[in-house]
């Protein structure tokens, strides 16, 4: 699976707006300068992410933006579904709308079965769990594996 620079920048912008103590709106010059991520690039992920209603922008000179709902309720999924479309794609499609002749049929169930894992991981981690660096068992007892972190 490839992360998408907008996906790593979404959550990373998230994660930044979450953390934040006072939940006073963060200008979008701020969460760039903070996590790195060029301004133009970040204005269309966070307008991408207001479409999806996981952040909302308010003007004025104490404006900003800000999660327009609680950070638990915000998945991982919910963000990479806003900014690139569904977890799994083949061809531009959702897994379940490719054909195949009967001989390749077989897979449209890898595919499925791949959205489905990633589905394990990405709907169980919350905004509010990645902010607070308090991780899902499920997410962590994966990671303990030493040959996760492996390169194959």
């Amino acid at each position: 699976m490839r992360v998408s620079a907008k996906s790593d920048y979404a959550l990373r912008a998230l994660i930044e707006i979450a953390s934040r103590d006072d939940a006073r709106p963060v200008s979008a010059e701020e969460l760039g300068r903070l996590q790195e991520i060029p301004h133009g690039f970040l204005q269309a992920i966070l307008a991408d992410m207001r479409r999806a209603d996981i952040v909302v922008s308010q003007r004025g000179q104490s404006g900003g933006w800000r999660l327009a709902r609680d950070a638990s309720t915000v998945t991982i999924a919910d963000v990479i579904r806003a900014v690139d479309g569904p977890l799994v794609s083949v061809y531009g499609l959702r897994p379940e709308a490719v054909t195949y002749n009967d001989k390749a049929d077989v897979l449209q169930h890898v595919w499925i079965a791949a959205r489905s894992s990633l589905r394990d991981v990405f709907e169980k981690v919350t905004i509010a769990s990645l902010a607070g660096r308090d991780l899902p068992e499920e997410v962590t007892s994966r990671t303990a594996d030493e040959d996760a972190w492996q390169p194959h």
